[in-house]
């Protein structure tokens, strides 16, 4: 598993380590903070289902010099080292990370997706309030999760899985405060759904001075006086996005009153998206056009390609745990697995909208030999149909010092 060493230039220009001691994370004399992080975030990186799965790498010697170590923890420490972590360390981890990863990525963030995420409890019966689970079609126990995501970029920026049902109306202010303390100020829009935020929740966010797009749910009554509109009050517009099978849409638009918003907020009824009955988008800007407002809104799609992509490749609902916090370090462990490869697409020319999964097939699932050396560490991959793509990309290129690698930079050689 040689081609885990890609990711180390990123981890060593990002500061990893530092990361991890401003957070506070614990650790032993035998397996410091940050090993003990970087051997569960290489389960991530690795397509590996639990944290038991660590045992599958018992005698591989270089993933153990990857997190630091001789040979990477054993089962029982990784599976119980969440359970000495605290949401504050989480939060410190992820707010040094974004900080950090924000140069390479999203310099410049116009929006932010939000959305929510029910992780499903498959243990015995536990004190786990239950929400509903698209791919059961039923509510049941689950950790409700939070998540950002930067729609250009496409990368998650956030997550918080120690939230309960109460929590939630709240938990996007708590995360404006999070990343304005990170980045010195707001987005200027922001993208979620309708069960995100309460409409007394969107009049605080129009009065902290942001501009967003939500759907409102459509009840019966609204959907009867949309009927009986006249065929003229109805407009046409085309959205012209590459590979989009609905186009052209009709829409009308109105100002409407909600309850729990002070004033009237504007609303645009869109028909032919795909759905039997008008989508009803809400937004509280009225200077751009109807269709930017759709246009913008099919930017949060990105939130549930990765969200759908944490699941299938990073495991995101393979816990069994009803312990919130301790979900709530394999989640934020998800955020930094993410942006990793993300980084590594980025990087690759013709790859950077590629997924997880198949950067991790071409590239991060390759053999090879590493050698320590006095002044470096060289990672001598196998042979490879894709190698000529990672060569001209140069990863380690200025690669700084490793800290945990006794200060070495790590040097990649292609047959």
């Amino acid at each position: 598993m040689a081609g885990v060493f890609l990711f180390l230039p990123l981890l060593a220009r990002l500061g990893f380590d530092a990361l991890v001691r401003a957070a506070g994370y614990p650790g032993s004399r035998m397996v410091p903070a940050t090993a003990a992080l970087l051997g569960l975030l290489a389960l991530k990186l690795l397509d590996k289902e639990r944290r038991s799965h660590i045992g599958d790498f018992d005698f591989d010697e270089a993933l153990g010099l990857f997190a630091g170590l001789n040979v990477l923890p054993k089962k029982s420490y990784a599976t119980d080292y969440s359970y000495r972590t605290t949401r504050e360390q989480q939060r410190g981890l992820l707010s040094g990370w974004v900080r950090g990863l924000a140069p390479l990525l999203f310099p410049e963030v116009e929006a932010l997706c939000l959305d929510l995420h029910a992780i499903p409890y498959r243990g015995d019966p536990a004190a786990l309030e239950n929400h509903y689970l698209p791919r059961r079609g039923k509510a049941g126990p689950a950790v409700l999760t939070f998540f950002a995501h930067e729609p250009k970029s496409r990368v998650l920026c956030y997550a918080n899985a120690d939230l309960a049902r109460a929590d939630g109306p709240g938990e996007p202010l708590r995360f404006l405060d999070f990343w304005h303390g990170v980045t010195g100020r707001d987005p200027q829009w922001l993208y979620f759904d309708s069960k995100l935020v309460p409409y007394a929740e969107l009049a605080r966010l129009h009065q902290r001075g942001l501009w967003f797009v939500t759907i409102r749910r459509r009840g019966a009554a609204l959907l009867r006086r949309l009927h009986r509109r006249p065929a003229g009050d109805w407009q046409r517009a085309v959205i012209d996005v590459p590979k989009r099978r609905h186009r052209h849409i009709r829409y009308v638009e109105e100002r409407v009153r909600l309850r729990g918003y002070p004033g009237e907020i504007r609303q645009v009824a869109v028909a032919g998206l795909g759905r039997d009955e008008p989508t009803l988008f809400l937004c509280n800007n009225t200077a751009v056009s109807a269709r930017d407002i759709v246009l913008r809104y099919t930017g949060r799609n990105g939130i549930e390609d990765s969200l759908g992509i944490s699941v299938n490749f990073f495991h995101l609902d393979c816990l069994a745990s009803e312990v919130r916090l301790n979900v709530d370090l394999d989640v934020a462990l998800t955020v930094a697995a993410h942006g990793c490869y993300r980084w590594l697409a980025s990087r690759l020319r013709g790859f950077d909208r590629a997924k997880a999964k198949e950067l991790y097939r071409r590239f991060v699932e390759t053999a090879g030999v590493i050698e320590v050396q006095d002044e470096r560490v060289v990672v001598a991959f196998d042979k490879r149909s894709h190698n000529p793509v990672l060569r001209p990309a140069a990863l380690d290129h200025a690669c700084p010092p490793i800290p945990w690698l006794g200060n070495r930079p790590v040097t990649f050689v292609y047959p």
